[in-house]
C-alpha cells in the first residue's frame, strides 16, 4: 500500500515539478517522512537525501524539454550554477553531521517565513514589471546568493525553488518563466546534494524496519515517486496549462501553505 501511496504522490511531484518548479522536494519530503516513520528522528535525514535523488531526475527532465527561449534567461550565471553547486555539497554534509529531527522544524520554520515573505512583502503576487515577450530581459539572481539557497535548500530537502522562484518573480519574470527555471537551479543545487547522500555508509536499519538505504537513500521510495512523476512531466511540458499569472502566484502560496500543514501532521 506505501508504494501505491508513493506513486500517486509521485504524480503530484511531476504537477509540482512543472508548475511550480519543485523538482518535487517539498511534496516528497513529507511522504518520504511518513512512509519511513519507522526510523525515528532519522526519517527526515532519508527523506531529505531521497528526495535530493528524485530532484535531480525531475528537474534534469524539466530542463530538458524547457524551451531555450526560456533557459536564455541563465546566460551568463555560470558562476550562479557554481555556488548552487557548491552550497548543495555543503548542505548535504550538514545534513549528515547535524542533531537528528533538526532538518523538520527548520523545514517547517522556513516555509512558513517564507509565506510570510511572499504575502507581506510587495513584488510577487503583483510584481512590477512582468517580461512575458523576452524572459532574458529581465534582471538575473546575483552570483552571490548561490552557496547560501545552495546549502539551505540541499539541508532542507527542498531544490531551491521556495528562494530562487519569489526571488525571480521579483526581478520581473512571469510565474511560468520564474518556476520554469527554477528547475535548471534545482538541478545545480540536487546533483552534488545527492553525490554525497549515495556515498556516504548507509545508517543502520533495525532487521524489523522494512526499510532498505543506499547510504541515505530509499531507493524503493524514490523509485515509486519517479515512477508517478515522469510521465506526467513528459505530457505537462508538452502541453502546459493555461494559469493567469496572479493565480499562478496563489496557488504557489497555496502549495507551500499545505506543505507546511503537512509537515506538521508528519511531526
Amino acid at each position: 500500500m506505501d508504494v501505491v501511496i508513493l506513486i500517486g504522490v509521485g504524480l503530484l511531484t511531476g504537477v509540482t515539478t512543472v508548475l511550480f518548479g519543485f523538482g518535487g522536494g517539498f511534496v516528497a519530503v513529507p511522504v518520504v517522512v511518513w512512509a519511513d516513520a519507522a526510523l525515528g528522528p532519522d526519517a527526515m535525514r532519508v527523506a531529505t537525501a531521497t528526495s535530493a535523488l528524485v530532484m535531480v531526475v525531475n528537474a534534469g527532465f524539466a530542463t530538458a524539454v524547457t524551451p531555450a527561449r526560456v533557459l536564455a534567461a541563465l546566460r551568463g550565471s555560470g558562476m550562479l550554477l557554481f555556488l548552487l553547486a557548491l552550497g548543495g555539497w555543503a548542505g548535504a554534509v550538514a545534513t549528515r553531521l547535524a542533531p537528528a529531527g533538526l532538518a523538520r522544524w527548520a523545514f517547517i520554520g522556513y516555509v512558513t517565513v517564507t509565506i510570510g515573505d511572499v504575502l507581506l512583502r510587495p513584488g510577487f503576487l503583483r510584481p512590477r514589471v512582468l517580461h512575458e515577450a523576452d524572459p532574458a530581459t529581465a534582471r538575473s539572481l546575483p552570483a552571490v546568493v548561490g552557496a547560501p539557497v545552495g546549502a539551505i535548500a540541499a539541508f532542507l530537502g527542498v531544490g531551491g525553488s521556495v528562494m530562487t522562484v519569489p526571488a525571480m518573480r521579483r526581478a520581473g519574470h512571469t510565474m511560468h518563466t520564474a518556476t520554469a527555471l527554477a528547475n535548471p537551479l534545482t538541478l545545480s543545487i540536487a546533483l552534488p546534494a545527492t553525490v554525497v547522500a549515495l556515498s556516504g555508509a548507509a545508517l543502520p536499519v533495525a532487521a524489523d524496519v522494512p526499510v532498505r538505504l543506499v547510504g541515505l537513500i530509499d531507493l524503493r521510495a524514490a523509485s515509486a515517486l519517479l515512477l508517478g512523476a515522469l510521465p506526467v512531466i513528459a505530457v505537462l511540458r508538452r502541453r502546459p496549462p493555461r494559469i493567469p499569472d496572479r493565480t499562478y502566484a496563489w496557488a504557489y502560496v497555496g502549495l507551500l501553505a499545505t506543505v507546511s500543514v503537512a509537515m506538521v501532521c508528519a511531526s
